[in-house]
């Protein structure tokens, strides 16, 4: 239930170390919520809920973005260092030899439909960002979506990316950079692989790789 007339009223906070953890189920449920939806079509699994949320837990700098509308937290978004990331988010980094050390991860950006087109999204990039300068010396941000074919049946014809929201902010796509993960569609009995572009962003004005 909303508690804020006023969406662009909504309180963000970053958060990370112990109060992390006590935030970690918040983050499990966005991500069930908005994840269903195209393109991500995600069918939470609780095993793998539970893998996924503890490479945050053992993360001590990664940061986890709340929005809180009053005492409901109603988005949330999460950062690490890529080389506290598992080894399949890291794969496409160490084939073309670039150190994960010199990257800052960002994970999800998941925020409940009534609350989108405020700004929230753009200062979950913000924090991120912060947070990722304050506690490392990554050069750069970056963080990879889900690439769906074009005639996928479960497409909605009105369907938008965010690939200029995204350019908007900074980052630059790189279909040079691709992760695999595997996931339960909704309505599916098996889990698929499905690829993840990356995109990236300079933190400290260096070139990108």
């Amino acid at each position: 239930m909303a508690h804020t007339a006023d969406p662009s009223a909504v309180r963000l906070e970053t958060v990370t170390g112990p109060a992390l953890l006590t935030h970690l189920a918040h983050l499990g449920d966005l991500r069930a919520t908005v994840f269903r939806a195209w393109p991500y079509l995600y069918e939470a699994e609780p095993d793998d809920e539970a893998h996924y949320l503890a490479t945050y837990a053992n993360s001590p700098r990664a940061g986890l973005v709340l929005a809180w509308d009053g005492p409901e937290v109603v988005g949330a978004a999460t950062c690490l260092p890529l080389q506290d990331e598992t080894a399949e988010v890291q794969a496409p980094f160490r084939a073309r030899g670039l150190d994960p050390g010199r990257f800052f991860y960002f994970g999800e950006s998941v925020l409940l439909p009534h609350y989108r087109g405020h700004g929230i999204g753009v200062s979950f990039f913000r924090h991120r960002e912060a947070h990722a300068l304050a506690v490392s010396d990554a050069d750069f941000a970056c963080f990879c979506a889900v690439q769906r074919p074009d005639d996928h049946p479960a497409r909605p014809k009105d369907a938008t990316t965010l690939e200029a929201f995204w350019e908007k902010r900074g980052y630059t796509r790189r279909p040079d950079l691709v992760c695999t993960f595997s996931w339960k569609d909704i309505g599916d009995t098996v889990q698929t692989a499905k690829p993840l572009m990356f995109w990236l962003k300079s933190l400290r004005g260096k070139p990108l790789p």
